[in-house]
């Protein structure tokens, strides 16, 4: 902008000049709504010319124009009336200043007559160079310019400022910022130019200071506040926007007071009236209601009439969830309607209407209500559309839709349809089937208007963990390939834990049929380490490389079956150098029990396993992505053994139930599951410390299965800790090393597991919401428990020939190690330790850990964080507080 000085536009009488002074701004200015300083007093105006008043009669000779540069002189005249050989009325003359005028093309307009010479001399108003907004922070440019009128290049006008003016402010009401101020200004530029600027002053949020209800006997405020959508300002309520004002709320709160104290019975409730106060310094509002609630009714009597013949009166009275006698209810008048007109819609009767007709009798306060259902035909399936779809192709659709074109209707098959098109997580939540009345009475047309949305998921999660250190996953999924509803993915994970790859493809309907094949090709790197020092060394390493296929057949509506089978080829190794020794002194390096531990020799090797199983699947939950109701069941058995080296049965038992409590959004969620392996071959005996079931066929609990537990952080372990030598009150000792990084920590697993998880998902404000916040809390417990006690060692060090050490101290005072068993004066000196084992974790008892995460719909994807506390845990057990994971959609 250039260094002239803005100046204030205000509104003047017309004919007033436009000039580079200010313009006044009174208080009686067009501008007197917006506040800002005032503006500094009007320069000095030329006098307008007297216009030249002619005698009535005289005829005009000539029009002549002055001071017009971008409009043609023959643009300005064909504005007005007055013509070339017009009898010229000063009248006339008067109409010719209002026609210029109303154009809003000039700023000042002057006519007069020289002895039938007519000059009409005009003033343009000027060109806007730019439009510029100062001070908006809460509202961005691109929301404020598309909804105001000036823009560069048009003709200023003080009409269109105080317009504009007006539409920021309601900009800004909207937001609830009643406080908010709009100060126009302009600066002039050469050639008849201006650059117009809006100064804003946003202002606070106004928000809701008190909330006042007069009248009201039989319910405390506090309880009527509760009903309220609009809340009261506090300090706790900076995740919620319930404390902002909005003029649509406040006609809403009035519709769920009525609502409140119809359920409770008084039937003759009303609100008197409902008023916002803005306070002078419009921060805040104050609402007040006022109330009459009236008597309170109970239901009298209650009966229904049927003009359906399929239907008996005193069976559904029967059904009828009021008695004479109860406490009138709206809600339940209205919940009855709506289950009635259900009932009707399994026989076919999709237009069924059911109305309540009421009597009120004000002596007894009783309310008899009879429910009567209209004479309406059985309704067939005429037709069903699918509109919305544009990647989604309509058999995707259309399969999954419970009623096919002809049958007859039937309301619950449309509410499956509606579950099931949900499940499959390619549209928008809250898709709905839209019934249309056909093309005849007894036709209807069901309508799918889905809007689709990116079933494409890149997703990246991070943890930490003290024995780890920072764990990656990344994963990429799309849910409906090429809109055919298929599913491939690819995934990968990193850790000083386990790396590993896995592709996988699903077919959810094969030929057309409703038959899933899916396939899966993976390869896992699984090892287990300790640390000496900052060096990291391996203890075992397990490379698992296979491939399963798996085919999916429904056999009834909620029931299914799923077979797989799945080939793998594992490979248990240890380093050589480090574990393995000449045992037997033929110079054949073996697998050695003390360096590396009994459990991991006994796993060493190369093994295929072949195995076959099922999966028996009851599933009746509403929503398969995001359940809020419904439960999950499924047996799983697989048997190992058909070819391969391995033998085993193992059986597999999940279950999960939701709940939506009450109408606030919350969802209640219990699942459990638990398992067990049988051996089908003698390995050895519990005395030689061999387990029939290896270890990397065992159970393994612990992240993400139980949170709170690190991966594989609960149930069976073997802990090898080492020693230092350290002289204490004098006498030397082995003193375990305390380090956790410096112990080895091995899961050995277990042959049963049992899980149990309850969580509540909490609904927040509208604020949250549309933030994408969906928070939880969470109980977790479970235990992984039953393998034989492995053979465990402390051995003593020796030297390089083989001679055991022992601890003594040289002259100056230094430990240090001798092959002697006793000291100079033949005291027995200590051992030298090498390290100990021990076990842990072989209990049933439950790990419990409880704690609360969060889900995020963030701007760069879905992000989920868990922290958790574990309760309850047994010695060994590793734990970790939190986790995190943040993904993106395409």
């Amino acid at each position: 902008m250039k260094s002239e000085h803005k100046i204030a536009i205000g509104a003047r009488a017309l004919g007033l000049l436009l000039s580079s002074t200010v313009l006044a701004g009174t208080a009686g200015s067009a501008f007197a709504q917006t506040a800002g300083p005032a503006a500094p007093p009007a320069a000095p105006q030329a006098t307008a010319p007297v216009p030249v008043v002619a005698p009535a009669g005289q005829q005009i000779r000539s029009i002549t124009v002055n001071g017009s540069q971008r409009i043609e002189a023959d643009t300005v005249r064909s504005y007005i009336q007055l013509r070339v050989g017009d009898i010229y009325t000063q009248v006339a003359a008067d109409q010719a200043l209002r026609d210029l005028f109303e154009t809003e093309l000039f700023a000042d307009v002057a006519i007069r007559n020289n002895d039938g010479a007519v000059v009409i001399d005009v003033k343009e108003n000027p060109v806007i160079n730019r439009v510029i907004l100062e001070g908006n922070k809460r509202i961005k440019e691109d929301k404020i310019l598309p909804e105001i009128r000036l823009a560069p290049r048009q003709i200023f006008t003080r009409t269109k400022v105080r317009a504009d003016v007006a539409r920021i402010i309601e900009l800004y009401k909207r937001q609830g910022r009643f406080a908010a101020t709009v100060e126009p200004k302009m600066v002039q530029q050469d050639q008849n130019r201006v650059d117009v600027v809006f100064e804003i002053n946003e202002g606070p949020r106004s928000k809701v200071r008190q909330i006042n209800i007069l009248g009201n006997e039989k319910f405390s405020d506090g309880e009527l506040r509760g009903e309220m959508a609009t809340k009261q300002s506090r300090f706790y309520r900076f995740f919620s926007s319930g404390d902002s004002y909005d003029p649509d709320k406040l006609a809403y709160d009035q519709q769920k007071l009525r609502q409140f104290y119809l359920t409770q019975g008084y039937a003759d409730f009303r609100v008197i009236s409902a008023v916002a106060e803005l306070t002078p310094d419009k921060r805040d509002f104050i609402i007040t209601y006022v109330v009459e609630e009236g008597d309170r009714y109970k239901f009298g009597d209650v009966a229904v009439e049927s003009q359906i013949r399929d239907f008996s009166e005193e069976g559904l009275k029967a059904q009828l969830p009021m008695k004479t006698g109860d406490w009138y209810n709206a809600k339940q008048v209205e919940d009855t309607v709506e289950q009635l007109s259900e009932t009707a819609g399994l026989f076919g009767y999709a237009f069924a209407d059911v109305r309540p007709n009421f009597n009120r009798n004000r002596e007894t306060l009783t309310m008899d209500i009879t429910f009567e259902l209209a004479e309406s035909a059985r309704v067939y399936v005429e037709r069903i559309d699918i509109n919305g779809n544009t990647l989604t192709q309509d058999k995707i659709v259309r399969r999954e839709f419970r009623l096919n074109e002809g049958d007859a209707f039937n309301s619950f098959l449309v509410k499956r349809s509606e579950n099931r098109i949900n499940s499959l997580g390619y549209f928008q939540e809250k898709f709905e089937i839209e019934q249309k009345q056909g093309s005849a009475p007894d036709r209807i047309i069901l309508e799918a208007n889905v809007e689709e949305k990116a079933t494409g998921e890149l997703q990246l999660s991070a943890g930490f963990s003290s024995i780890e250190n920072f764990i990656l996953q990344a994963s990429i999924r799309q849910r409906n390939f090429r809109g055919k509803g298929q599913t491939v993915g690819a995934s990968i994970n990193y850790s000083r834990f386990s790396q590993g790859i896995n592709l996988s493809f699903t077919e959810p309907y094969v030929f057309d049929k409703n038959i899933s094949f899916g396939a899966d090709i993976f390869r896992r790197d699984l090892n287990s380490f300790n640390f000496v020092g900052n060096s990291r060394n391996t203890t075992y390493e397990q490379l698992t490389t296979g491939a399963s296929l798996r085919l999916g057949v429904p056999l009834t509506e909620y029931v299914s079956a799923l077979l797989r089978y799945s080939l793998t080829f594992d490979d248990v190794t240890l380093d050589r150098n480090q574990f393995f020794s000449d045992l037997d002194g033929n110079g054949t390096l073996e697998c050695d029990p003390v360096r590396a531990g009994f459990f991991l020799c006994d796993n060493l090797g190369k093994r295929t396993t072949s195995l076959i199983g099922y999966s028996l699947i009851y599933d009746n939950r509403d929503n398969r992505v995001r359940p809020t109701r419904g439960q999950n069941i499924t047996l799983s058995q697989d048997f190992a053994g058909l070819g391969g080296a391995v033998s085993y049965l193992r059986t597999r038992l999940n279950a999960s139930k939701h709940w939506r409590i009450g109408r606030s959004g919350f969802i209640f969620t219990v699942a459990a599951e638990g398992g067990h392996i049988i051996a089908f071959e003698d390995r050895g005996t519990p005395a030689q410390g061999i387990d029939d079931i290896r270890l990397t066929d065992r159970f393994f609990l612990g992240q993400p299965q139980i949170r709170g537990f690190d991966i594989r952080g609960v149930g069976p372990r073997v802990i090898r800790t080492g020693f230092n030598p350290e002289i204490v009150n004098g006498v030397i000792v082995n003193t375990p090393v305390t380090e956790r990084r410096n112990r080895v920590d091995d899961a050995l697993g277990g042959r049963y597991y049992y899980l149990a998880r309850a969580e509540l998902d909490i609904p927040l404000g509208s604020g949250a919401r549309e933030l994408g916040l969906r928070p939880s809390v969470f109980v977790d417990a479970g235990a992984v428990f039953g393998v034989v006690r492995p053979l465990l060692q402390t051995p003593q060090n020796r030297d390089e020939n083989g001679n055991l050490l022992y601890l003594t101290t040289d002259a100056a005072g230094a430990i240090t190690t001798t092959t002697s068993a006793t000291n100079a004066a033949g005291v027995p000196n200590t051992p030298s330790l090498a390290f100990t084992e021990q076990f842990f974790g072989d209990s049933p008892k439950p790990r419990v850990s409880v704690g609360f995460g969060v889900n995020w719909n963030s701007p760069f994807g879905p992000f989920r964080i868990d922290i958790a506390r574990a309760l309850l845990k047994e010695p060994g057990d590793d734990t970790r507080l939190f986790t995190f994971n943040v993904g993106t959609q395409f």
